[in-house]
């Protein structure tokens, strides 16, 4: 009999999800990832995001981030016009 390994990380189904991002990030990815990489690359890069204790440790830490809080106070002063013209 052979043994067989089963690492249940890699054996889960996968989705396919269209992204759309600019030239400068898809040509990017191919370069520093390369074209058959990527998307472990994003589902590695999301995951954290999806984990509840994760995500907590994530909104945690970007609660104590001084730059972002003085970002955020900022925005805060600016008519919501500004504001959004800012954030793009």
């Amino acid at each position: 009999m052979f043994a067989s390994h089963i690492n249940t990380y890699y054996n889960t189904y996968m989705k396919k999800l269209t992204v759309t991002v600019s030239d400068e990030v898809y040509e990017g990815l191919h370069r520093r990832i390369g074209a058959r990489r990527i998307s472990g690359f994003i589902d590695r890069l999301a995951r954290p995001y999806i984990d509840d204790a994760a995500a907590e440790a994530l909104y945690r830490e970007a609660a104590n981030d001084p730059d972002r809080l003085e970002t955020l106070a900022d925005w805060d002063d600016l008519p919501a016009h500004e504001a959004l013209d800012e954030a793009t």
